[in-house]
């Protein structure tokens, strides 16, 4: 009986079996789709997922040893560099925003809450209204994080608020505000030199882009490309970060988009709202 004419006891044709294993790769094509294939995330897993991978991120962050000396030296750099690209003006919003102690007090609160407030709830916002592009919105928050480790531990770099003699108010200190795992009692818990690159920047940049690109309502686009500027405007104003911090946290989200665009085939926003439960797509690829 010829191979053409093998089949199995359930009639269908026999897969031929070949000395490199030919066999086995279909099946394993078809895994890599199931992997790559947007599904509805599971409320457990998700919780689980985030849970550990933000112990995780700040187990690392906090474990890179902190390099005052070179800390201090590249925040000199980024200082002189600024000022040969005459954008070198965080002094000047430092001093004017901290003046107006109501203001300060404020941005002291939003730098040490809407961080993860905001980011948190965005995430739960695309779980409930957005399951099938969670997953890809996920991977490209998760990248841009994963990637700024990279730029802790390679190019530690010191805030403002820590520079010899820059002259920056430490707002935190000087009005005695709870919440800066930066400054204050709570330092010691905290990488000081990790500002480079700002995942407040990354972070607010991926809940402002991701929910302009998929909410409906005109005035939830304006306020959702708002909160980044804002973000912006309050990290310079705290003495937190340097205007390039901003940018390598723009970079680092550049980075995570295109992982999710190279894994998904496409960008987060352009996939369908809702995915088919793991059961359809096991069946769909199978």
């Amino acid at each position: 009986m010829g191979d053409a004419n093998v089949r199995t006891l359930e009639g269908r044709p026999a897969t031929p079996q070949t000395p490199g294993g030919s066999a086995d790769r279909p099946s394993e094509g078809r895994r890599w789709s199931r992997l790559r294939t947007p599904r509805s995330p599971r409320l457990w897993f998700e919780i689980l997922l985030i849970a550990i991978s933000y112990w995780t991120y700040s187990l690392i962050r906090n474990a890179v040893p902190e390099q005052k000396a070179k800390a201090l030296r590249n925040a000199d750099w980024i200082w002189q560099a600024e000022h040969a690209l005459g954008i070198a003006v965080e002094h000047t919003v430092n001093h004017a925003v901290n003046s107006v102690t109501w203001l300060i007090v404020s941005m002291n609160y939003y730098y040490a809450t809407l961080h993860f407030i905001v980011t948190i709830g965005v995430l739960v916002w695309l779980y409930h209204w957005h399951p099938g592009r969670y997953a890809a919105s996920r991977l490209a928050l998760f990248a841009t994080t994963g990637v700024a480790l990279v730029g802790y531990y390679f190019y530690p770099l010191a805030p403002p608020r820590l520079m010899s003699g820059g002259g920056f108010v430490d707002t935190v200190v000087e009005h005695d505000t709870w919440g800066s795992m930066a400054s204050g009692n709570l330092a010691s818990m905290s990488n000081q030199y990790a500002a480079m690159p700002s995942m407040h920047i990354g972070w607010s940049l991926w809940c402002g882009i991701t929910v302009a690109m998929l909410a409906r309502p005109l005035w939830v686009r304006i306020v959702a490309l708002l909160y980044p500027t804002v973000t912006l405007l309050v990290i310079v104003s705290t003495a937190n970060h340097f205007w390039l911090d901003a940018v390598g946290g723009v970079l680092c989200l550049t980075f995570g988009f295109t992982a999710a665009r190279c894994w998904y085939g496409t960008l987060p926003s352009r996939l369908a709202r809702y995915a088919a439960a793991p059961e359809a797509n096991l069946a769909r690829v199978g």
